[in-house]
C-alpha cells in the first residue's frame, strides 16, 4: 500500500466510526475534482462560482491548459481563495508550443508552487493522434512523451499530485514514466483502458475519477465496479457537455452528486456513506484542509 492510501485510510478511519448512521447527519460536502473553470465564459465562471455553496461544492480542483490559463486559474483562486484550487500545466489534446514556451510555464510553475495544488492537466494527445491516424497524417509521439516525463519530474521535485490525461495504451507510458521516477501520487481523470493497465493502476495507488456518463456509459459503470473504492474521485471535466439526463445543460459541479448516487446505486451501497468516501478520498489525494 503506497504512503498516501495509508496516510488517507487512517485519516478515513479516524473520522468514520463503527456503527455511525451516515444518514443522521448533514450529508459530505461535495469536491469537483477536475474542471475547467478558466475555460467558461467569464460571465458564466462568475455565476458558477457564485452558485458553489448553495449547491454543497466545497472546492473544484481547476486544471490548466497552458501558461495563460494556469495565470486565469491562479488569479480565480485569489479571488476565491479555498474554493477554487488551482493545478498548473499544459493540456496534451493540443500543438506543443515552441521550447522557450514551455520553458516559461515552468519558470513560471517554480515560482508559483506554493499556490498550486497539482501539477495539471498533463498527458499524452490519444484523440488527436488518433485522428492523425485515420487521416493518415504523420504524428510524431515523442515530443510529447518528454513532455510528459518533464512534468512527472516536477511533481516529483515539489511533491505534488500529478493530473493526467492518458487512456488506453497512453496510459501505460505515464505508468512506465510514473514508476520511473517514483511518482505515487496520479490523478487519471476520466480513465478509459485495459483490464491489465487498470490492475496495474490499482496495484500503484494510482487514483482515477468519474464524470457524469457513469450514469449512462457502460465502459465507465464497469470500470466503477472493479476499481478500488479508496482510489475513486467525482469530476466533471466541465464545460465539457454531457449526455443521457444532461443533455442541454451545463456542466455544473454539482453534477458530482450525481456521480456519487450513481456509484452508490452501482455498488449497492449506502450514498450518504458513499458521498463521505469520495470527499475523504479527494480531500486526502489533493491535500485539502477542512474548511
Amino acid at each position: 500500500m503506497s504512503d498516501l492510501k495509508v496516510r488517507c485510510a487512517l485519516k478515513w478511519n479516524s473520522q468514520t466510526k463503527p456503527g455511525l448512521d451516515l444518514s443522521a447527519i448533514e450529508p459530505a460536502p461535495l469536491i469537483d475534482a477536475h474542471i475547467h473553470v478558466d475555460s467558461y465564459p467569464p460571465e458564466q465562471q462568475e455565476l458558477l462560482l457564485a452558485s458553489l455553496t448553495d449547491s454543497s461544492v466545497l472546492a473544484v480542483i481547476a486544471v490548466s491548459m497552458h501558461l495563460d490559463s494556469s495565470r486565469a486559474n491562479l488569479r480565480l483562486a485569489e479571488r476565491y481563495p479555498g474554493l477554487v484550487r488551482p493545478a498548473f500545466g499544459f493540456h496534451p489534446e493540443q500543438a506543443l508550443p515552441p521550447q522557450a514556451e514551455l520553458d516559461l510555464l515552468f519558470d513560471w510553475m517554480d515560482e508559483h508552487v506554493q499556490q498550486m495544488v497539482a501539477v495539471g492537466e498533463v498527458g499524452l494527445p490519444y484523440y488527436n493522434r488518433l485522428e492523425a491516424s485515420q487521416s493518415g497524417s504523420p504524428f510524431d509521439l515523442a515530443p510529447y512523451i518528454a513532455l510528459l516525463e518533464r512534468f512527472i519530474q516536477f511533481a516529483s521535485k515539489h511533491n505534488r499530485p500529478i493530473v493526467l490525461h492518458a487512456v488506453y495504451e497512453d496510459a501505460d507510458i505515464a505508468c512506465d514514466l510514473l514508476e520511473r521516477h517514483s511518482v505515487t501520487q496520479a490523478h487519471f481523470h476520466w480513465f478509459k483502458g485495459s483490464a491489465a493497465t487498470t490492475e496495474r493502476m490499482a496495484r500503484n495507488g494510482y487514483y482515477i475519477s468519474f464524470t457524469p456518463d457513469l450514469l449512462y456509459e457502460e465502459e465507465i459503470r464497469s470500470l466503477a465496479r472493479q476499481y478500488p473504492s479508496d482510489q475513486i474521485m467525482a469530476e466533471t471535466d466541465g464545460p465539457w457537455p454531457f449526455e443521457g439526463p444532461f443533455i442541454g445543460q451545463q456542466t455544473h459541479p454539482r453534477m458530482t452528486a450525481d456521480v456519487i448516487r450513481a456509484y452508490s446505486r452501482l455498488t449497492n451501497q449506502d450514498e450518504s456513506a458513499v458521498r463521505q468516501l469520495f470527499y475523504e478520498n479527494t480531500r486526502c489525494f489533493y491535500s485539502l484542509s477542512d474548511g
